[in-house]
C-alpha cells in the first residue's frame, strides 16, 4: 500500500499544484506528502517535478506518469462514490468552476443553500475568467457562458443570457447614438476580454471588432467606466438590466443583439450516476431564476 500512497500524493500535489494543498486534501502534513513524493521518485529513479519556492512544475517523466496515473485514482474515486452514493444521498466532495463574477453574485449563494439541505456535502468553488479543462483539473461541474464548444461534456441549460450595447445618458449628450453597425466606429468602444463584440444580422452571426481608450478582462470595470460616460461597452444582461430599468444607462443597436446564448453547466459523461451532481444541477435549474435580476420585456 506504500506505492499507492506516494502515487496519490503525486497526484493530489500536481493536481492541486502545491504541496501544502494536496496535504490539507489528503489531512497529513506538507512534510509528510514531500517525503512520499521524493519516494516515489527514488523507487522509479527519475525526477517528476521540479520544486522552487513559488510553484511545481512537471518533468517529461512526471507529465507522462500523472496522465497515465490519474485515470487510475479517478475510477477509485469513481468506485468509492459509487458505494457511498447507494442511498442517493449527495456526499463526498464536489467541485465546480465558474466565471468569477457571476459565480460570485449568483452561484455561491445557491451553493451555500444547497450545503445548508445538505450537511454531508462538502463544496471546492473556483472562479476563474480562463477557459478550465474540468476533466484534467478533476472539476464535476463548470458553468459555462455563451455558445458551447463541440465537446463530449454533458450540457445543461440553466437560464437565458443576453448581451446589451450600453452607454450612460451623459456619454449620448457628446456622441449621438449609433444606429447600424458601422457607426461603432466613431464611438469610443470599453473593449472586453476579446477585441470583437457579437452581433446577429439577419439570423446571422456577426463579429465587430472594436477599439477605444480602455481595455480590460473585468466585466464590473467595464460597467463602471460605461456608468460614468467613458464610452460603450457590451455587458451580459445580469450587469447592466438594472442601471437600465433605472435610466442609468442607455441600451442601442437592440436591433442587432446577440440572440440567446445561455448558461450552461456542463459535467464529464462518467459523472451521469453522481447523486451529488445531478442533485446539485436539479437546484440550480430550479432555482438560480430566483437570484438573477428582474429582466427586461
Amino acid at each position: 500500500m506504500q506505492r499507492w500512497d506516494r502515487v496519490e500524493a503525486f497526484i493530489e500535489v500536481v493536481r492541486l499544484g502545491a504541496f501544502k494543498a494536496a496535504a490539507e486534501r489528503l489531512k497529513v502534513s506538507s512534510s509528510h506528502v514531500s517525503r512520499l513524493v521524493s519516494q516515489l521518485e527514488n523507487q522509479l529513479g527519475t525526477t517528476l517535478l521540479y520544486r522552487t519556492t513559488r510553484r511545481i512544475r512537471l518533468t517529461e517523466a512526471g507529465r507522462l506518469y500523472y496522465q497515465h496515473c490519474q485515470h487510475l485514482f479517478e475510477g477509485f474515486r469513481e468506485a468509492e462514490t459509487a458505494v457511498k452514493e447507494l442511498q442517493d444521498t449527495p456526499t463526498g466532495l464536489l467541485s465546480l468552476t465558474c466565471a468569477t463574477t457571476f459565480g460570485e453574485r449568483f452561484i455561491a449563494p445557491l451553493v451555500h443553500d444547497f450545503m445548508c439541505a445538505n450537511p454531508r456535502l462538502e463544496v471546492r468553488m473556483h472562479f476563474t475568467n480562463r477557459q478550465v479543462d474540468i476533466i484534467d483539473e478533476g472539476f464535476d461541474i463548470a458553468i459555462r457562458m455563451g455558445r458551447l464548444q463541440d465537446s463530449s461534456l454533458i450540457a445543461r441549460r440553466l437560464c437565458e443570457r443576453r448581451e446589451y450595447v450600453v452607454g450612460a445618458p451623459a456619454y449620448f449628450t457628446r456622441v449621438a447614438q449609433p444606429h447600424s453597425l458601422s457607426e461603432l466606429s466613431r464611438h469610443r468602444c470599453l473593449v472586453g476580454s476579446r477585441d470583437y463584440w457579437r452581433f446577429d444580422v439577419d439570423g446571422v452571426r456577426r463579429d465587430i471588432r472594436v477599439d477605444g481608450p480602455l481595455s480590460g478582462n473585468s466585466g464590473p470595470a467595464l460597467l463602471d467606466a460605461a456608468l460614468k460616460g467613458l464610452g460603450l461597452a457590451q455587458l451580459p444582461d445580469y450587469y447592466v438590466e438594472e442601471h437600465l430599468a433605472r435610466g442609468e444607462l442607455i441600451s442601442v443597436l437592440d436591433a442587432y443583439r446577440h440572440g440567446d446564448t445561455a448558461v450552461w453547466a456542463v459535467y464529464p459523461q462518467h459523472r451521469h450516476r453522481s447523486a451529488k451532481v445531478h442533485r446539485f444541477l436539479d437546484y440550480l435549474v430550479a432555482h438560480i431564476g430566483d437570484t438573477l435580476p428582474a429582466r427586461r420585456g
